[in-house]
């Protein structure tokens, strides 16, 4: 009698086994919400622009733009001082920064350059996980904002743990948690995704909110423009030339890295 109720019992579990989520085909449904990896892979190059924000009323533009492979050139303009950091796709970089200091063309630290690969990817971390050294897993369902997601654990190739929450229902990313790297202080770190546009088949968040929690470092990205193989010539991926302009004061949060996408 015993082992008839137990094999009732895994009868009635068996439509909960059947529809159970794993991490990849969690992925599989992100991607292809976005708009199908085909479509992400045909992208060659990419530009965003748009409004940045930063705590204590500072605010300013940005200008992404990324080209394969691994192509990166981001400028940040904030009270007529302009925040360069460039990256040639192989293993060199290069910052301006007068907000710290840095009136001059200086290298990317080494710290920035183990990570500017993943803000370069305009892939995403998702696409060919595996060929990227990431691990996902399924750390489970909750709740955000009243809104059931998924939550995925992904480690990267350095070891690094990041967080993100898939919507249940559209499989849009909504929120990002990891670390981020401020001068020498690592922060943790969220961001938030909303208000998703097609472009040319493809979705994209273009608003992005994100800060550092229990701390003042909060900013906000919208976009206003997202364009996508438009022809950029290789020479803005070089080393860039300094255009000096009177000090302002230093904005309260770090400089928004990568596109506005997950990290």
């Amino acid at each position: 009698m015993k082992t008839k109720l137990l094999s009732i019992a895994g009868l009635l579990l068996l439509p909960l086994a059947a529809s159970a989520q794993t991490a990849e085909e969690i992925v599989q449904k992100a991607l292809d919400a976005r708009g199908g990896v085909e479509k992400i892979k045909a992208v060659q190059t990419e530009r965003v622009s748009g409004q940045v924000s930063f705590s204590r009323g500072m605010a300013g533009t940005f200008v992404v733009e990324l080209k394969r492979p691994l192509k990166m050139h981001t400028e940040i303009t904030v009270e007529g001082q302009k925040i360069i950091r460039v990256y040639d796709g192989k293993s060199t970089g290069w910052m301006i920064n007068p907000f710290i200091g840095n009136k001059e063309v200086q290298p990317l630290p080494s710290e920035d350059l183990k990570t500017i690969s993943d803000e370069s990817d305009f892939d995403g971390p998702l696409v060919d996980y595996k060929a990227k050294g990431n691990q996902i897993e399924l750390a489970g369902k909750e709740k955000l904002d009243d809104k059931p997601v998924y939550r995925l654990r992904l480690t990267n190739k350095n070891g690094d743990v990041r967080f993100y929450f898939f919507d249940a229902s559209s499989f849009f990313l909504l929120k990002w948690e990891g670390i981020r790297k401020n001068g020498e202080e690592d922060l943790p770190w969220e961001s938030f995704f909303s208000d998703f546009h097609d472009v040319q088949g493809l979705k994209y968040p273009f608003r992005i909110d994100q800060g550092s929690p229990g701390t003042e470092f909060k900013q906000t990205l919208i976009a206003e423009k997202i364009e996508i193989n438009l022809p950029i010539d290789d020479s803005r991926f070089a080393k860039p030339t300094v255009e000096h302009a009177p000090a302002a004061a230093a904005p309260s949060s770090p400089v928004p890295a990568g596109s506005p996408r997950s990290n």
